[in-house]
């Protein structure tokens, strides 16, 4: 029998599990996760009133409950963790699929200010992952400014605008909810340094801007003109001739009188330098671009502040290197062929990746599919030369020897269990756990991996 190694439960892992079970009746499939939690960014990346996105967390439950995949959860890999040597000892083959786990900075005086904070610890705090900063986003806040026009800034900034009444039914933590009911934010600057034609947000994504009650939309349609694109969009694909087009339908509609909320939509605007006030951050200071002949934009001297208590920015991720693995710091990836690792440019036996960690973070959640089939196809066209290494052992004792304690798969359900009798104690849904010690808590004794008879073990 093969046995894998599958470093990370999002997307990318789950498929490349599923993947390899599909493909071939004996192969056994371990999912291993830092955290107790299976779904990686599903749970804590979706925001949490994106429901039907959420509901895919269903479809990769019941991969990670085949009887040949077993789940073990809160095993970290690398640094402060099981080497990524022993692992590959402990396996015949091992697949990471551990993601872009930072985001991109601004790279601009003042963004270390109190009240700048990136997208994505913003989406961390809201959607409780247990590593999240606490709670400070919101406070004394009357104006945000989010930079960046992908998919990440329109949730952040329709959390912002949302009202308690529409996130209470939703699995946001209470901390969180309490916080954003008691917001102050009635401006939300989305900021974009190119033009409407190039942003990154799907059409769908941004529409439901315009559907958030009690909110207005705005956008300058002299600004959006500055795109070469914008009068005739025609020669754009599809999904950037939708967005110009309900771009300039907002333009011009008629403002929405008495709306309790804001969101001004601005493009061709370069973050310079953030503008501190008593120790945090007052503005976000821009520079105004212009089109370039190549597609890009250049500045062209002129500026304009935009008060702002709160900025997130929300302009891209990046892979950050697992100790043991080779990395190409340029790429923010792992070097690889098909999904084989390569070490000094030639191929590592027994070493995968999939997802962003292989790819950049780039796609959609479907794009994980194709990636991980990739790179299972390869991991099973090399099966054979693999398979001939003896282990040590089954490898959930061996893991444990090396100091790991595994959260199985009834631990995991006994935080889903935990989750809803909070949620049913505060008269709401599933309300999820907010820190480390409420998760390890609720997966008590059911933590121990070992004790799950699962087929694969037997």
């Amino acid at each position: 029998m093969l046995r894998v190694a599958v470093v990370g439960s999002g997307p990318s892992g789950v498929y490349t599990a599923q993947s390899l079970v599909q493909q071939d009746p004996d192969v056994l499939v371990d999912v291993l996760d830092r955290l107790p939690c299976p779904y990686g960014l599903v749970r804590y990346g979706v925001a949490p009133d994106h429901e039907k996105i959420k509901s895919l967390q269903n479809n990769l439950r019941s991969v990670l409950e085949h009887e040949r995949v077993r789940f073990l959860g809160g095993i970290r890999v690398g640094t402060d963790g099981v080497p990524t040597a022993r692992l590959r000892e402990l396996y015949h083959a091992v697949v990471y699929c551990v993601g872009a786990a930072t985001d991109r900075h601004l790279g601009v005086p003042g963004e270390e200010l109190r009240g700048s904070w990136s997208a994505t610890e913003f989406v961390s705090w809201y959607n409780a992952h247990p590593d999240a900063a606490a709670d400070g986003f919101r406070r004394g806040a009357r104006s945000a400014v989010v930079v960046g026009v992908g998919n990440v800034a329109v949730d952040v900034t329709r959390i912002l605008a949302r009202r308690a009444a529409e996130l209470s039914p939703t699995d946001m933590p209470q901390a969180a909810l309490t916080a954003l009911a008691a917001s102050g934010v009635t401006e939300i600057h989305m900021v974009g340094r190119r033009g409407p034609s190039q942003a990154r947000f799907t059409t769908k994504e941004l529409r439901e801007l315009a559907g958030l009650p009690d909110t207005e939309v705005v956008v300058d349609e002299a600004e959006l003109a500055l795109d070469p694109a914008y009068g005739d969009s025609s020669g754009l694909p599809a999904a950037q001739r939708r967005n110009v087009e309900v771009l300039r339908g907002w333009a011009a509609a008629t403002p929405a009188p008495g709306a309790r909320r804001r969101i001004r939509l601005r493009f061709f605007l370069r973050p310079v330098e953030l503008l501190g006030d008593g120790g945090r951050v007052g503005a976000v200071r821009f520079e105004r671009t212009a089109p370039d002949a190549h597609g890009g934009v250049t500045g062209t001297g002129r500026h304009e502040d935009i008060e702002a208590q709160l900025v997130l920015r929300s302009v891209g991720y990046r892979g950050v290197p697992l100790e043991g693995l080779p990395f190409d710091p340029e790429r923010g990836t792992v070097p690889h062929l098909a999904g084989r690792v390569l070490r000094g440019g030639a191929v590592a036996p027994g070493e995968y990746v999939a997802g962003w960690i292989k790819r950049g973070p780039t796609g959609v959640i479907g794009t994980n599919r194709p990636c991980a089939k990739e790179t299972a196809t390869s991991l099973l066209a090399d099966g054979p030369a693999l398979v001939r290494r003896e282990l040590p052992g089954e490898p959930l004792g061996l893991l444990r020897a090396a100091g790991a304690e595994p959260v199985g798969w009834a631990g995991w359900l006994a935080i889903e269990r935990a989750e809803a009798e909070l949620g049913a104690s505060l008269g709401r849904g599933v309300v999820k756990l907010p820190d480390w010690a409420a998760l390890r808590t609720a997966a008590g004794p059911a933590a121990a991996g070992a004790r799950e008879t699962r087929q694969q073990h037997r």
